[in-house]
């Protein structure tokens, strides 16, 4: 049996990795790569294989970074299953549509960006080297229907006309819907059989609802061979969803290969407990300097996490009660299934909130906005107020027109509470906006971009790392050490490469058999 790294080594996105058994090839996630966009875009097109040669695919949990690129391969003759938990599969319902939505946005607006440039070069006097506001007027009315909607077959004809290239979405909606026919859900410590002598088990991983820690079984020559694939592995003591697995049946703890993430492989988290004192506390002072706490989310996990917080905050009185905005249509969806799978969640939410017939995800002052005209309201409100809005990662999505808003002005607070990939804007943001509070605000502000325009970055920066969902490094070693699994090999995947790698010389300091694989290293089990 072998394995073969594709993606999410030495790196966070992309998690992607083949196994290949002889009869079978099982592929172990089928992540998008995220970052600068140009780069991601170019990894994201090309896949290592051809989807035909795949058994099925197995799919660790929802998150795009895992599972983003499953449309990419079910519009390209793949013939298996999408084998997951069902919350991941209720899940994917809307991340993989959402993903579609934002692409094809993306690529309409890129189009409309390149035109208009080459329209408004075509039209600049060549006497005064300048384009008149006429002319600028002109373009406008000509590629968008109004003030938000481009005229995208005006768009689509001149492109042609003057043999410019589109921009193409890696996948459509239509795409991304046909992909959701492929999915089969199952609950966890069910045995399904996903290829020849070859049987898959799903243990909770702790990360988000519906994440799984997975054990895969191929039976070969009166031998098993057994390769445990963490997923994302969560924290210990977080709210809702139960920890990660630590005990295994009695006949599932020889483990060949164990695949483990690393994203936090260096660093050590802020202790859970600790989450809503701080919260609490930044939310005070923003409300006190009259702004407004820009909070940018993941729109499944951690958006339920903080309205779960804030929940239990209002609730005990010792903050000021101002209006929470989750303006992110797709959050809105995701809380609805955190909603409808109370079968996962911890002891503490239960006596916390649902055997005192409370919903944990509404509130009185909690608002989920819908529509563009609404978010763009909230987006000039300078009353003190709480948005929690996507993309994390401030890469796409509302967030950006609230940040562009606002962050200019010191008396708002951005509040970064998960993990900011390398590349990305809110990793940018995070680094200078620390940076510069840390200088005392001395000089000039930092200059971020967003949306092609570039803004002083006076707002107030803070960071939590106690809502992360990742386990930290304790927590990673607490998995190895604590479960009752025996484990031959681990592969550490799923980290930058400076995490992984320290995280690597732990583990060898502990004993353990452990690698690093590089991109399309393929290795032999058992």
């Amino acid at each position: 049996m072998h394995i073969t790294f594709f993606g999410g080594v030495r790196e966070v996105t992309g998690s992607m990795h083949l196994l290949s058994n002889g009869s079978d090839r099982i592929l172990l996630d089928c992540g998008m790569f995220q970052g600068r966009r140009k780069e991601a875009d170019a990894k994201n097109r090309v896949l290592p294989f051809d989807p035909r040669i795949l058994t099925n695919i197995v799919l660790s949990h929802a998150h795009i970074d895992h599972s983003g690129r499953i449309p990419l391969v079910t519009k390209n003759h793949f013939g298996g299953r999408v084998i997951c938990t069902r919350a991941t599969a209720a899940a994917c319902e809307y991340l993989l549509l959402d993903s579609a939505h934002i692409q094809e946005s993306d690529a309409r607006y890129l189009n409309y960006k390149a035109l208009r440039s080459l329209l408004s070069e075509m039209k600049t006097s060549p006497r005064t080297k300048k384009l008149s506001a006429a002319a600028q007027k002109n373009i406008r009315r000509m590629l968008k229907k109004d003030r938000n909607d481009l005229n995208v077959e005006v768009i689509n004809s001149l492109m042609d006309r003057y043999h410019m290239d589109r921009i193409k979405p890696l996948y459509s909606i239509e795409d991304a819907r046909e992909a959701l026919t492929f999915f089969d859900g199952y609950p966890y410590r069910h045995p399904v059989s996903i290829g020849k002598n070859t049987v898959c088990t799903f243990y909770d991983a702790g990360h988000i609802l519906g994440s799984a820690i997975t054990m895969i079984e191929v039976k070969d020559d009166n031998r098993t061979v057994r390769i445990c694939f963490s997923g994302d592995l969560g924290r210990f003591g977080k709210p809702i969803i139960q920890d990660p697995t630590l005990k295994f049946e009695p006949e599932r703890l020889d483990v060949d290969l164990l695949i483990t993430e690393s994203t936090y492989g260096d660093r050590t988290h802020e202790p859970v407990k600790d989450t809503k004192a701080k919260l609490k506390k930044i939310l005070t002072e923003t409300v006190q300097r009259g702004g407004t706490l820009i909070i940018p989310a993941f729109a499944y996990g951690r958006t339920q996490h903080l309205i779960y917080q804030l929940h239990e905050i209002f609730d005990e009185g010792e903050a000021p009660r101002v209006p929470v905005y989750v303006d992110s249509p797709l959050a809105t969806k995701m809380t609805g299934v955190y909603g409808e799978h109370p079968e996962v969640y911890d002891p503490e939410t239960h006596d916390t909130f649902l055997e005192k017939g409370k919903n944990p995800f509404h509130f009185r002052g909690l608002h989920f906005t819908s529509s563009v005209e609404e978010s763009m309201a909230l987006m000039r409100d300078e009353n003190p107020h709480v948005v929690i809005s996507a993309s994390g990662m401030c890469e796409a999505g509302r967030i950006l027109h609230h940040l562009r808003y606002k962050i200019h002005n010191p008396k708002h607070t951005v509040l970064i509470v998960g993990f900011m990939a390398e590349h990305t804007l809110g990793r940018r943001i995070l680094e200078l906006g620390t940076g510069f509070q840390a200088s005392g605000n001395a000089g000039e502000p930092p200059i971020v971009r967003i949306l092609g325009k570039e803004y002083p970055l006076r707002a107030r920066v803070e960071q939590i790392g106690g809502f992360s969902a990742h386990a930290d490094q304790s927590e990673l070693l607490r998995f190895l050490k604590e479960s009752n699994l025996n484990i031959k090999k681990v592969a550490a995947v799923h980290g930058e490469e400076d995490q992984t790698l320290a995280f690597v010389d732990l583990l060898k300091k502990d004993g353990f058999d452990v690698f690093a694989p590089r991109a399309g290293e393929t290795v032999h089990i058992g």
